[in-house]
C-alpha cells in the first residue's frame, strides 16, 4: 500500500490541473481564515473601545444628578455577545442579527428590535468564511480533483489495461482519490488549525471542526464514487455532479428554508417596536391609575407606592415604560419561539444537505448560531431586570438621592 500511496503522489505532482485546484484550495482557506481573524479582532476592538465610552458616558451622566428616576434616564449601559476563540471561522447569525445594544430604563423589546444595520449586505449575500468553503466550496474542488480519474483513462484507452495490471480495480483507483483527498483536506485544515492557535481555540473545538471537514469530504468522495462508475464521458459525468451538488447544496436548503419559513411564520421585529412605542405614546393620555394597575400586577411589592398625586412622577412614567414591554410581550414571545422552531427544524432538515449540516455545526461550535443569539437577547433582558430591581426599591418609596449608591449599579457580565 505504501508504495501505492507513493506512485501516486508521484502522479499528483505531474497533474498540473489538480496541483491548480489544490493550490487553490489552500489559497481560499488562508483568506476565509484571515477574514475571519481580521472580523473577529475588529469586534473585539469595538468591544473594548465601547465598554471604556460607556463607562465614561455613564459617569458623566450621572454627575449632577439629584433624583433616582433621572439618573435612570440618563444613564446608558452597554450590553454585547463578544465572539468566542473559534468565531472567526463561522461568523454565522452575527452578521445578520444584532450583537451589541447600549440601553437604557425604558421600555426594553424596542430597544433590543431596533436595527443594527452595520452588516446588513452580509445578511444578503452572507460572508465568505471558512464555514461557507468547507460546506460548498470544497465539495466543488473534491468533484473538479475526482471526476476525471475513471473517465480520461477510457479516452487515452488505458482503463481496461491499468485494471488488468493492477489486479485489483480498488488498488489502482483507491489510493490515487486518497491521496488527492487527503492533500485536499490538509491543505484546507492547514490554516484553520494555525488561525486556532492564534486565536486561542481549545483542542476540542480545533479537532471536532477537524472532524467534520474529514467527514463532509469522505461524504462527497462517496458520492463521486457513485457517480464515476457510470459508463460515460468526463463532460457528462462533471455535468452530473455539478447537479447533485446543485441539488444538495441549494436546492434542498433553499426549498427547507421556504418550507420552515411557512409552517413558522415570525413577526416581525419592527412590528414589536412600533406597537411597544405606540403603548408608551399612549400612556400620557391615559389617567394614571389606568398605568399603575397593570405595573403593579408583576410587583405587588410596590403597590403602598403606587398612589400618583401630581402631575408628574419619575415612577409613572417608568411604570408606563414597563406596561409597554408588557403590552407586547406576547408577541416578543411568539418572535423569539418562532425563531428557536425554525432553527430546530433547520437543524433536522439540515441532514438532507451536507453543506447545510457543516455550516450549521460550525455556526454551533463558534456561539456564532441561532441559538447564541437568542440568548444574547435573553442576557439583556436578565440584565434589565437587574437595573430595575436596582432602581425601583429607590424609586418609588421615593428615597432620598445618594451617589455613592451607585456604585453598587449592575454591571452587564456577557454569558459564557
Amino acid at each position: 500500500m505504501f508504495g501505492h500511496m507513493t506512485r501516486e503522489f508521484r502522479f499528483l505532482a505531474k497533474d498540473r490541473g489538480a496541483l491548480f485546484w489544490l493550490l487553490l484550495a489552500f489559497l481560499l482557506s488562508l483568506i476565509a481564515v484571515s477574514f475571519g481573524v481580521a472580523e473577529v479582532r475588529e469586534q473585539r476592538e469595538t468591544i473594548n473601545t465601547l465598554i471604556k465610552k460607556d463607562a465614561a458616558d455613564r459617569a458623566n451622566a450621572l454627575k449632577g444628578q439629584e433624583e433616582w428616576g433621572s439618573a435612570a434616564y440618563y444613564a446608558f449601559h452597554f450590553t454585547y455577545a463578544p465572539p468566542s476563540d473559534f468565531a472567526f471561522a463561522a461568523m454565522g447569525q452575527r452578521d445578520s442579527t444584532p450583537w451589541k445594544h447600549r440601553v437604557r430604563m425604558l421600555a426594553l423589546e424596542g430597544q433590543i428590535h431596533e436595527a443594527d444595520t452595520r452588516n446588513a449586505d452580509f445578511g444578503l449575500v452572507g460572508r465568505f468564511d471558512f464555514a461557507f468553503l468547507a460546506a460548498s466550496v470544497a465539495p466543488l474542488l473534491l468533484i473538479l480533483l475526482l471526476y476525471d480519474l475513471r473517465a480520461s483513462e477510457r479516452t487515452a484507452r488505458r482503463h481496461d489495461l491499468l485494471v488488468a495490471t493492477a489486479g485489483a480495480p480498488n488498488s489502482l483507483w483507491f489510493p490515487r482519490a486518497f491521496v488527492r483527498v487527503a492533500c485536499l483536506a490538509l491543505l484546507l485544515l492547514l490554516p484553520l488549525w494555525g488561525a486556532g492557535l492564534i486565536e486561542g481555540a481549545s483542542a476540542v473545538v480545533i479537532l471536532t471542526a477537524t472532524g467534520i471537514v474529514i467527514g463532509s469530504l469522505l461524504v462527497w468522495w462517496l458520492i463521486v464514487e457513485w457517480i464515476n462508475r457510470i459508463q460515460a464521458s468526463s463532460s457528462i459525468l462533471l455535468t452530473s455532479l455539478i447537479g447533485v451538488w446543485l441539488a444538495l447544496a441549494i436546492v434542498v436548503p433553499a426549498l427547507s428554508k421556504a418550507a420552515i419559513e411557512a409552517s413558522n411564520p415570525v413577526p416581525n421585529g419592527g412590528e414589536i417596536l412600533l406597537l411597544q412605542r405606540e403603548t408608551v405614546n399612549a400612556a400620557w393620555d391615559l389617567p394614571k391609575q389606568t398605568t399603575m394597575e397593570p405595573f403593579i400586577e408583576k410587583h405587588p411589592e410596590l403597590s403602598e407606592y403606587a398612589e400618583i398625586n401630581g402631575p408628574w412622577a419619575w415612577k409613572w412614567y417608568y411604570a408606563f415604560q414597563q406596561v409597554g414591554d408588557q403590552s407586547v410581550a406576547p408577541v416578543a414571545k411568539q418572535y423569539r419561539e418562532a425563531r428557536i422552531a425554525r432553527d430546530r427544524q433547520a437543524g433536522m432538515a439540515a441532514f438532507l444537505s451536507p453543506t447545510s449540516f457543516v455550516e450549521r455545526a460550525f455556526e454551533k461550535l463558534a456561539g456564532t448560531d441561532a441559538g447564541s443569539m437568542v440568548g444574547y437577547e435573553d442576557a439583556v433582558r436578565d440584565y434589565h431586570k437587574q437595573l430595575r430591581s436596582f432602581y425601583y426599591p429607590l424609586m418609588f418609596p421615593e428615597k432620598e438621592y445618594d451617589p455613592q449608591l451607585l456604585e453598587e449599579l449592575p454591571a452587564y457580565m456577557p454569558s459564557a
